[in-house]
């Protein structure tokens, strides 16, 4: 049986959930999905590569909502299954997916992240939930405030765990799992299997099977990928360009720094381009009425930092731009991950100035191939002189910035002059003069004239 063709009614789904996949029109089975449902139906812990866009959330919550939903008692909601998150926009999206696929379960769950109102949030742990979608900080704030308890955990997963640990959570996560039982289910998916992933799994999980589908590096099949070489100052001018000559209707932007972000947004707007912006300085409303004003095609363009941006899932987005490079090399792929997914056609564009091609070397060597590259009239950078690392000599210092700081020169204009001191008057006085005067001022002895 081909994978196309394989039904999300083989994988021993209850008919409550077939009935609330077929709502949302999902009938096949991803990948992800066939490999993943039927190994946590067993009950085993799974260390899982995966990119947000190939179905792992139905993936592993389709089985926890079932198994939980089977031993439910009337009445008793507590907290039985935890999924840990990196971001809110994330925990937004994994938690209307765990509505949508158990809205014929008597099951109840909540969604944990900061910025939105903590007694809201409260009130409804006290209420009674099942499952928490969560991001590690704030699930600490309830567990500290005696606003949850976690010793009736069944069920842990740990999603995009490799932004968890870029992110610097890991101290959280670790604290969470002092606070969770022994005895309970693992499943850690992440889109890089990493050596610091794996060194997380090995004290997480125990006797994991290892699941690999759309891994990173993979996904990127279906996504057509473009360089277009530009100088630095002419990159919002190009992309304005191409999203108007391209008529492009759809277009999420990816700038690495905030201040930059609200920039280029600000550009975009003045060239008629209907822009929004999301990035970590903006509220948790704002960012959730730009994002979705943004799926609803209300304004035409997203500008986002890769932080605010994880987790984004547009249905259909055609074109992903990358403004620059990211910091973390391994963002580029969450990137482009936006657009091309399940199995859809994507088209990913990067504007590259001259001093990033370091680092966009790097990201070729991590997907194993070499990027395509488009040069457009009046905009094509100036070829800089090959650098020559160790050789250069004095004459020809190196003057190609690196790929995100800039080399200071040391010519000889620019040496600071070194301070002037007494030790240098003495030097610069008249030793012949100083015999002279001391030859017409001589003294025979003490007392004469």
């Amino acid at each position: 049986m081909s994978i196309s063709s394989l039904s999300l009614a083989t994988l021993g789904l209850s008919p409550e959930l077939l009935h609330a996949l077929k709502d949302k029109g999902y009938e096949h089975a991803t990948p992800i999905q066939k490999e993943l449902i039927p190994v946590l139906f067993g009950g085993r812990d799974v260390l899982a590569g995966a990119q947000t866009g190939t179905g792992k959330t139905a993936g592993f919550a389709l089985p926890i909502l079932q198994e939980l939903a089977r031993d439910f008692q009337e009445g008793k909601h507590y907290v039985k299954a935890v999924i840990i998150v990196p971001t809110r926009e994330l925990a937004r999206q994994v938690h209307e997916s765990v509505e949508a696929y158990g809205k014929y379960l008597p099951l109840k769950s909540t969604v944990l992240y900061g910025g939105s109102n903590m007694t809201a949030q409260a009130n409804k742990l006290k209420a009674g939930v099942d499952i928490v979608v969560t991001t590690s900080g704030r699930l600490l704030e309830h567990v500290g405030q005696k606003n949850v308890v976690l010793d009736g955990v069944q069920h842990l997963v740990l999603d995009e765990a490799d932004t968890i640990l870029d992110m610097g959570f890991v101290h959280e996560v670790t604290q969470i799992l002092s606070m969770l039982p022994a005895k309970r289910q693992n499943i850690l998916i992440s889109a890089t299997l990493s050596g610091s992933v794996k060194r997380l799994a090995e004290q997480i999980l125990h006797r994991p099977k290892l699941i690999e589908v759309d891994s990173m590096g993979t996904s990127a099949k279906n996504v057509r990928q473009v360089i277009h070489p530009v100088s630095r100052e002419l990159k919002t001018e190009l992309l304005s360009f191409l999203i108007g000559s391209k008529n492009y209707q759809q277009v999420l932007v990816f700038v690495r720094k905030k201040q930059e972000a609200d920039e280029v947004a600000k550009e975009l707007n003045l060239s008629g381009l209907k822009t929004f912006v999301i990035h970590g300085d903006k509220s948790s409303g704002v960012r959730a009425r730009a994002l979705e004003a943004f799926k609803e095609r209300k304004t035409r363009v997203l500008v986002a930092t890769d932080i605010a941006a994880r987790g984004i899932d547009i249905p259909n987005l055609e074109v992903v731009i990358n403004y620059d490079i990211p910091h973390v090399t391994g963002d580029f792929i969450h990137r482009i991950g936006r657009t091309g997914r399940a199995g859809r056609e994507g088209l990913a564009i990067t504007l590259l100035s001259p001093k990033e091609e370091v680092a966009m070397h790097d990201v070729e060597r991590l997907m194993g191939k070499a990027i395509e590259r488009e040069f457009i009239e009046g905009y094509v950078p100036k070829v800089e002189k090959a650098q020559r690392g160790a050789r250069n000599t004095a004459e020809t210092k190196k003057k190609t910035d690196g790929a995100f700081g800039k080399k200071k020169s040391s010519t000889s204009e620019t040496k600071k002059k070194r301070k002037v001191t007494k030790r240098d008057g003495y030097k610069t006085f008249d030793a012949s003069k100083q015999k002279q005067d001391s030859g017409k001022n001589k003294k025979s002895g003490r007392g004469r004239k």
